[in-house]
């Protein structure tokens, strides 16, 4: 399927072009035993100082039901990961983490959808001293539009993956995707801040 991670890479790249990243992006190889290998692309930063983490690998294949006796080769829904941090402190280890997220779905049968909480355990990079570590990310809509590919596969969407901390993942399981989301916009929580806990 190396035709359409082709087509999400050109969409990825003519994505980050508009908004004035015009330059190749940065990129890491990531390969976990009996996985393919999962690309991360990193585009920017921006203008307002945000990296762009692009998984690319994911939507190779559709993502399915992983009890299903036989996966559907084309038919089902394909997803790419995206996550934006601003540059203010070093992340290190983020890309491997992405791919990591990207192989969710091959290694543990999960289908990535908005509002899925996925919970790795820990920290999604070497935290500086200080900070409380983000282990966990909610998934949700993307500023990427989604590509759609020729019939009769689904179009890949691009979810957003806002990490988040460990007792905000609890929250999440006691209250849900909207409390949490609602308390961060009330206190002007900016996630995309690695440092913010």
């Amino acid at each position: 399927m190396t035709a359409v991670l082709d087509e999400v890479r050109a969409h990825v790249r003519a994505h980050f072009a508009a908004t004035g990243l015009d330059a190749e992006p940065g990129s890491a190889s990531v390969t976990f035993l009996g996985v393919e290998r999962i690309e991360v692309l990193r585009f920017g930063p921006d203008a307002d100082g945000v990296l762009h983490y692009v998984s690319l690998g994911c939507s190779r294949h559709p993502m399915g039901d992983p009890a299903a006796v036989a996966a559907d080769p084309v038919r089902g829904p394909r997803a790419e990961v995206v996550v934006s941090l601003r540059n203010t402190t070093p992340t290190p280890g983020i890309a491997r983490t992405v791919a990591l997220l990207a192989a969710t779905p091959a290694v543990d049968g999960l289908v990535l959808v908005e509002d899925a909480l996925i919970d790795l355990g820990s920290s999604l990079w070497a935290q500086q001293p200080g900070h409380a570590p983000l282990s966990a990310v909610l998934l949700g809509p993307g500023s990427i539009d989604e590509l759609a590919l020729a019939a009769p596969m689904e179009p890949v969407r691009f979810l957003a993956a806002t990490p988040i901390s460990a007792n905000e993942a609890a929250w999440v399981r006691l209250k849900g995707v909207e409390e949490l989301r609602g308390t961060w916009a009330q206190d002007g929580t900016d996630i995309l801040d690695p440092a913010r806990v």
